[in-house]
């Protein structure tokens, strides 16, 4: 082994230090570690200093998400706030046609430049791509974990659509709080990750939310997809979210459940184009069969309050994704994608700000390359493509997503008074 390891006899020593990818689902997912007996933390850290770091230990050629992530784990080695000897590094390694998958060896490349090289870095991956003796993604630990992205999309999906109309400011907050706390505590004590258990808080979630009360006001509708780390990452995106808020936007932002059955999904299409392993085949048919029983779940959670808008089942996910494109485009977000921004249209949110990291060759071909076929089947559609990088102007983003929001609202009042004048004439 040509790297550090992370051993037995650390998981009782080391913090093990992770990137914010997704704000409301990491809460959940490392009190999944802990219950393993891994002490992670999420790195919340942002601003200038931590792209500094990145660009300084991360060649500036390589994407925007990489010198995002791995810088937040360098700044926070090099902080001062924990002990180099006792800390761990973990990212995501996808093994497929994306940078991502040399995040890990990034990293050690910066930690050797660092004399930090004793610190391990661990890969999260489904490809047995690399190894640690201390470090074992057993099934139960996967399916908690798919458990807790299942409570975050719900959390995520019904906070958006309410915080915009609540009465009393800091309501949803406090509600998105307590079940966060709730959730966590019960994950600690084997509790609320099982069957019946999982669908009474699912059902008690959304029934806390339907009583935020809430204001009558007419809102632009938007739709936020991309990159999966500019996506949902306030550090990557420049609080793209709050930006949305502060104009007076209601916004949704697909489920990272639909991204999990997106790639589940890419063994099946790879078999069926190319003869590819049929037992890859099998087994992530398999998996989406128990994705299929979660989304089942959220969805009968969300059924009986129609002001909520639920997300489509994967089958009809599968049927949006083919009006816009191929099921075969499967490099990065992939026919995802595009087939995000059909669903975000035909349920209304069809102002869409698409997130596009500098150096995500996938991402910029299936975000930018399909908006012009998305807009001649979807003529309504109101696409804004947003550039992230270390050397954009915040400025520069915002007055991008101020044109089209003043698009937005044109297309809003004048869909108001062709409603008035029909009202008028009947």
């Amino acid at each position: 082994m040509d790297y550090a390891e992370f051993t037995p006899e650390m998981k009782k020593t080391h913090t093990i230090l992770a990137p914010d990818i997704f704000p409301i689902h990491m809460k959940l997912l490392q009190k999944v570690f802990h219950q393993y007996g891994f002490n992670m933390e999420v790195m919340r850290r942002a601003g200038k200093p931590v792209l500094d770091t990145g660009l300084k230990y991360i060649h500036n050629d390589m994407c925007y998400p990489a010198i995002c992530t791995c810088g937040q784990l360098l700044d926070a080695v090099q902080s001062g706030d924990y002990d180099p000897r006792r800390v761990a590094l973990i990212h995501f390694q996808t093994g497929g046609g994306c940078r991502a998958s040399n995040y890990i060896k990034l990293l050690r490349k910066a930690l050797k430049n660092m004399g930090m090289d004793y610190i391990p870095v661990i890969s999260i991956n489904f490809m047995g791509m690399e190894k640690h003796s201390g470090f074992n993604i057993t099934v139960p630990m996967v399916y908690k974990a798919f458990i807790s992205l299942l409570y975050g999309d719900l959390l995520m999906l019904l906070y958006n659509q309410v915080r915009p109309y609540e009465a009393v400011t800091g309501t949803c907050d406090a509600v998105l709080e307590k079940w966060v706390r709730d959730l966590t505590d019960g994950f600690v004590k084997n509790q609320g990750l099982i069957g019946k258990a999982v669908q009474r808080n699912m059902d008690a979630i959304a029934a806390d939310f339907h009583n935020v009360e809430r204001v009558e006001k007419k809102l632009i509708k938007a739709g936020i997809v991309g990159e999966i780390y500019v996506k949902y990452a306030p550090f990557g995106n420049n609080g793209l979210e709050a930006f949305l808020r502060s104009q007076d936007v209601e916004y949704m932002v697909p489920g990272v459940l639909g991204f999990f059955q997106y790639s589940l999904y890419s063994p099946v299409m790879d078999n069926r184009l190319y003869g590819d392993s049929p037992q890859k085949a099998m087994v992530s048919k398999i998996a989406m069969r128990a994705m299929k029983h979660m989304e089942g779940m959220l969805l009968k959670a969300v059924a009986p309050y129609p002001e909520f808008t639920a997300p489509s089942r994967f089958e009809e996910f599968l049927k949006l994704a083919e009006k816009v494109t191929d099921l075969g485009v499967k490099m990065g977000e992939g026919w995802c994608l595009p087939a995000e921004m059909a669903e975000l249209i035909e349920k209304g949110y069809e102002n869409i700000v698409c997130t596009q990291p500098f150096g995500c060759l996938p991402n910029h071909i299936v975000g930018k390359g399909v908006v012009r076929h998305v807009k001649e089947v979807y003529p309504q559609a109101n696409i804004c493509q947003v550039d992230y990088d270390p050397g954009a102007s915040r400025v520069n983003q915002e007055n991008r997503i101020k044109l089209m929001l003043a698009v937005a609202r044109e297309n809003m009042e004048a869909k108001a008074a062709s409603s008035e004048r029909e009202t008028v004439t009947a």
